[in-house]
């Protein structure tokens, strides 16, 4: 299963000409690469898939998926490693 894993910028870089940031999935950080979506910046909510984020998301949809993300738990400690945390307020 592919999955696209929606979170928010917390900070962003380049690294060797590369736009880089890190992101927030609920709880879980992790390094992105940015570079398909230019206009991404702190505080925007992206999709990420296999460490590029590939599309911009809105904070209500990215709240609704992470919610439906946690209820597939196995399938998401497979894309990210590790499990999301039980919701927060935030995401």
């Amino acid at each position: 299963m592919c999955l696209g894993i929606p979170g928010r910028v917390l900070a962003v870089r380049e690294d060797t000409g590369v736009r880089m940031g890190d992101v927030d999935f609920g709880g879980v950080r992790r390094e992105v690469c940015l570079a398909y979506v230019p206009e991404a910046g702190v505080g925007t909510y992206v999709v990420v898939h296999v460490g590029f984020a590939i599309s911009y998301v809105d904070e209500a949809e990215a709240v609704r998926t992470l919610d439906v993300l946690r209820a597939m738990a196995d399938q998401v400690e497979g894309e990210l490693g590790e499990p999301l945390p039980g919701r927060a307020d935030a995401v």
